[in-house]
């Protein structure tokens, strides 16, 4: 349990190094910066760009694993919020979204690895691992395993994080008529604390289970299982200050800067391009493969969006969070997409191999 939060010694050390207050030192101001000038989601998008600028300037930052931790805990009880009893009826629905985000999963690695062997010189499976639409962690296990180019990797898929977050913002608020983050005053005696308590055991139990059995996202998926699963049967419920989400989008948006420690502006900038190119494709399948599901399913369009975007499940969430669109309904389908680009990877990985024998 302990270990599936990075509750350990070294962690706990990195919370107070010098490369994480530089991390909370830079992250504050730029996100108070981006608040004043109305930027959309100032609280991750300042942070997330000044945080990359001082990482690719050399800067030696950090953000420990135990602080993203906590982080996806409180994203999973506040997505637990929107769970009910009907939850289960409308997951009936959603199968046909899920069929659909399979083929969308598909048609994205086969023409986005097509397009970077081509016009990037990526090789093979290195492409592959650049055209998944997301879950970077596991695929970078998976590409070192491989003996794939581990800078291309992640790479394209910092740009094409970077640029989503920035931009999906911007594309929202000029289409959803609410205001995000329109935060409400906090009543704290009217909360039952001890549900609070129960809903963090049994977020840590689902959070031990969930790791063992390398369930993907286990961190924010168990702790929003053990969330609903309480609420539904109305054992406990917990609402958390609006506020929090802040600190939420503040340690999401440096904690993609900092994955940018040990990379040059050089090298970004040669991947730049392909990226942004990659990213294009990515998004407008995805547009395609929302569109498709308004056929299925009567969700809010941006929801459906969000849903098929090419982007992290937890940054992706956040957002889904801070603009009120349908958070369950999102989270669900990219723990859905982690599965199966989890399942499809290797299955493309093992016919490239058969056909390169053959050939």
């Amino acid at each position: 349990m302990l270990k599936a939060i990075h509750f350990d010694r070294e962690n706990l050390g990195q919370l107070f190094s010098k490369k994480f207050f530089i991390v909370i030192l830079i992250s504050i101001p730029s996100a108070i910066i981006a608040d004043i000038l109305n930027i959309p989601l100032a609280w991750m998008i300042g942070p997330m760009v000044a945080t990359s600028f001082i990482a690719l300037k050399g800067f030696q930052v950090l953000m420990p694993k135990i602080a993203l931790s906590f982080i996806l805990i409180i994203l999973g009880l506040h997505i637990g919020n929107y769970i009910d009893q009907n939850l289960f009826i409308q997951m009936a629905n959603w199968i046909w979204t899920t069929v659909i985000m399979f083929f969308y999963i598909v048609v994205s690695i086969f023409i986005v690895s097509k397009y970077l062997q081509k016009f990037s010189a990526y090789k093979k499976k290195t492409s592959i691992f650049s055209a998944a639409p997301g879950a970077l962690g596991p695929l970078m296990i998976l590409a070192e395993y491989e003996k794939s180019d581990l800078s291309q990797v992640a790479t394209a898929h910092l740009i094409r994080l970077i640029i989503i977050i920035t931009l999906f913002p911007f594309i929202i608020v000029s289409l959803y008529p609410a205001e995000a983050l329109e935060l409400e005053k906090f009543d704290y005696m009217s909360q039952n604390h001890w549900e609070l308590f129960l809903l963090l055991v049994a977020s840590l139990i689902f959070i031990f289970f969930f790791d063992k059995f390398k369930f993907p996202a286990a961190l924010l998926s168990g702790t929003l299982v053990a969330s609903g699963v309480l609420q539904i049967f109305d054992i406990a419920s917990y609402k958390l200050p609006d506020a929090s989400i802040n600190f939420c989008l503040l340690i999401l948006g440096a904690s993609v800067g900092c994955r940018f420690a040990n990379k040059t502006f050089k090298e970004v900038a040669s991947n730049s391009f392909h990226g942004l190119v990659a990213t294009i494709l990515l998004v407008l399948l995805g547009l395609g493969a929302a569109y498709i599901a308004t056929f299925f399913v009567d969700n809010n369009f941006l929801s459906l969006i969000l849903s098929f975007c090419p982007g992290g499940i937890y940054e992706v969430a956040v957002i889904a969070i801070a603009f009120d669109l349908e958070p369950d309904f999102v989270a669900f389908h990219h723990i859905i997409r982690l599965l199966f680009i989890l399942f499809i990877v290797p299955v493309i990985l093992r016919l490239v191999e058969k056909t390169k024998i053959k050939n």
